[in-house]
């Protein structure tokens, strides 16, 4: 089962939008899982029986981190990763673009980048080594 690390609740008071987009339970849910795999599986952290973070301040910032990871989407227009994939010629005004349709998987997409206000949430002066060390790798 798919980890969720941040709610509605907390999507409004970090973004100050309320209501929530009426699929904020969708967005949140496949922010995780985006950083999930892109991000917190290269983090060392204590975790509790549900893998969930178990220190209050690592799981405030990954709540914050999947809150600006959809708010980044919203506010680029490409909430799925999918604004990138499918167009090979594309004019608008003067300015004509084109690219290989078939060269084009999404993830060069602006729904697919990290939020940078992912890294703030991560990187804030409160996650010491101790309880967060972000970019650890390692091998059993």
């Amino acid at each position: 089962m798919a980890r969720v690390y941040a709610t509605a609740a907390q999507y409004e008071a970090y973004t100050g939008v309320s209501p929530a987009p009426a699929d904020i339970t969708v967005r949140l849910r496949r922010a995780s899982q985006f950083l999930d795999a892109q991000v917190f599986r290269l983090c060392a952290y204590a975790v509790d029986d549900a893998g969930m973070p178990s220190d209050t301040l690592v799981a405030q910032a990954f709540a914050d981190a999947c809150c600006a990871q959809v708010e980044w989407g919203v506010d680029v227009g490409d909430i799925t990763g999918a604004a990138g994939v499918g167009w090979s010629s594309m004019e608008i005004g003067s300015a004509k673009l084109s690219r290989s349709v078939t060269a084009t998987s999404g993830d060069e997409a602006p729904g697919r980048q990290i939020a940078p206000a992912v890294w703030d949430a991560l990187r804030s002066p409160d996650m010491t080594p101790d309880v967060l060390a972000v970019g650890a790798v390692a091998t059993c």
